[in-house]
């Protein structure tokens, strides 16, 4: 059965799954949500028994009905490949009582690469399918990681073009080589001088000025994006949920129809939306435990029923997870409004208006999938300190936002259910503020160096890709202030 999609701010807004992906963001502003949440096609011990593409390709298939068997295997096979260093592509790490989902081994080390090693395959089958002649640019704001990974999958695309604009002083050094040394004649990273939030607000604003894409368009291009608010990002990141469940069932660690689990760090809303997705399609999934870190406007959310950004905001040692405004959200706001869509587009034009909102009392009770917590960076960095201590394993800082919480939600709750932490990075990316964590002096050593010293701690090599920055040639040094960036886009698209 077909399944469509549409707009949170406007339910008349009806488009199949490539059209969805290919504008990435309605016009009037709102996510592509689906009209109904599919259920799991087959039994959990016919997952059991799946590769990882395998069970992408039954997951996927569920929600990319105008894809053909033959085109949606076909973008799989191209995005699951060498390009992930172990075969399983997202294996578990048990450890100190909980299973590591660890999505950090494909090109750039982050969990991002899951969905943006398919992305543009979906993107350019969907051109095909809907007969765009424009030349597709993606327009995307990261905070770290999400910029890499669009800039490798979309590197030398043909009939793409690829603009990441970046916190110039708000990702780690590592992150930023990542970025500024990509190759590829069609892509293009910018610095802003200010802070995550200000780079997707200034997105979303190129996104919504209606003469600029008009202009754009008589000069034969058209926006998308990369980040997670595309249905193409966050349809594959729902797949990780379903192999990890069906490999805790397959290795005996799980009864089957066993309740687990899921603790996930969070900025966007992206990730742990997507395991709510998995438990809407019949996964047996408990809590999903959303792991802020310092800047908590989501721990406040699930609190208090009141979405705040009106606060300081705080550079961090996770800093994929320094975000004020989780653009993702707004699916779930429009899902526990009955799918109300004046509801959704009064609450999110407070948002843009004041900087807050407040749900209702009865919006506030379907939250119970939710089980909001926090972690500081100093306790963060314990929780990296304890577990290597223990068993030997080294996290990375954002990872430890989540084991952190999930520490605190079992000694609030009792709850001993077995858990999933999603392993959003490997450490090699974030490896001064893992050093330091583990008691060992930084002090005069530059990333590459300390990522060797971590190598020799932990047994585990220094990444490909992290060598193969190491003595890279810096190719995008353009830093802009955040109202430049509309101005930037012009020039690189000459």
């Amino acid at each position: 059965m077909d399944l469509f999609y549409k707009s949170t701010r406007d339910s008349k807004v009806r488009a199949t799954a490539s059209q969805a992906i290919l504008q990435g963001l309605s016009e009037d502003g709102g996510l592509f949500v689906p009209e109904a949440v599919p259920a799991l096609p087959v039994s959990l011990k016919e997952l059991a028994d799946m590769s990882y593409q395998e069970t992408a390709y039954t997951v996927m298939s569920c929600f990319l009905t105008d894809f053909t068997e033959e085109e949606l295997k076909d973008c799989i096979a191209k995005a699951y490949d060498g390009k992930f260093d172990l075969p399983e592509i997202a294996p578990l790490t048990k450890a100190e009582g909980a299973y590591y989902l660890e999505l950090f081994h494909g090109a750039t080390i982050a969990f991002k690469d899951m969905a943006l090693s398919i992305l543009p395959h979906l993107m350019t089958v969907s051109a095909r399918k809907n007969q765009v002649k424009e030349e597709i640019v993606i327009l995307t704001a990261t905070s770290g990681d999400t910029g890499k990974a669009a800039l490798a999958g979309f590197a030398d695309v043909p009939r793409t073009r690829i603009i990441v604009f970046y916190p110039k002083d708000g990702v780690s050094p590592i992150q930023e080589k990542q970025m500024v040394t990509q190759k590829g004649d069609n892509t293009f990273v910018a610095g802003i001088r200010g802070n995550f939030d200000d780079a997707q607000s200034g997105v979303k604003a190129i996104f919504g000025d209606a003469a600029f894409k008009e202009e754009l368009s008589g000069k034969g291009f058209r926006f998308s994006s990369a980040n997670s608010i595309n249905i193409g990002r966050l349809v594959p990141q729902i797949v990780y949920y379903v192999y990890a469940y069906a490999k805790l069932f397959a290795d005996g660690e799980i009864e089957e129809n066993e309740r687990i689990n899921v603790a996930v760090p969070t900025g966007n809303f992206g990730n742990i939306l997507a395991a709510y997705y998995a438990k809407q399609m019949g996964l047996p999934i408990g809590k999903l435990i959303c792991a802020s870190n310092d800047n908590k406007v989501l721990y406040d959310f699930f609190r208090t029923g009141c979405y705040d950004r009106n606060r300081e905001f705080l550079l961090t040692s996770s800093p994929s997870m320094d975000i004020l405004i989780s653009s993702n959200l707004e699916r779930l706001i429009y899902q526990i409004a009955d799918q109300n869509d004046e509801t959704d587009r009064r609450l999110m034009k407070e948002l843009a208006e004041s900087g807050r909102y407040e749900i209702t009392s009865a919006m506030e009770e379907k939250l119970g999938d939710f089980w909001g917590g926090y972690g500081s960076q100093e306790e963060a960095a314990a929780a990296i300190r304890s577990v290597y201590e223990a068993v030997g394993y080294v996290m990375d800082t954002h990872t430890a936002v989540a084991s952190c919480v999930y520490g605190k939600y079992r000694k609030e709750t009792g709850d001993n259910t077995k858990t999933v932490i999603a392993s959003t990075a490997s450490p090699y990316k974030f490896t001064r503020s893992v050093m330091e964590a583990l008691g060992k002096n930084a002090e005069g050593m530059d990333d590459f160096e300390l990522a060797d010293a971590l190598a020799e701690l932990s047994g585990v090599p220094v990444p490909k890709a992290v060598e193969g920055i190491r003595s890279a040639k810096v190719l995008h040094n353009t830093v802009v202030n955040a109202e430049e960036m509309k101005q930037a886009v012009k020039e690189f698209l000459g």
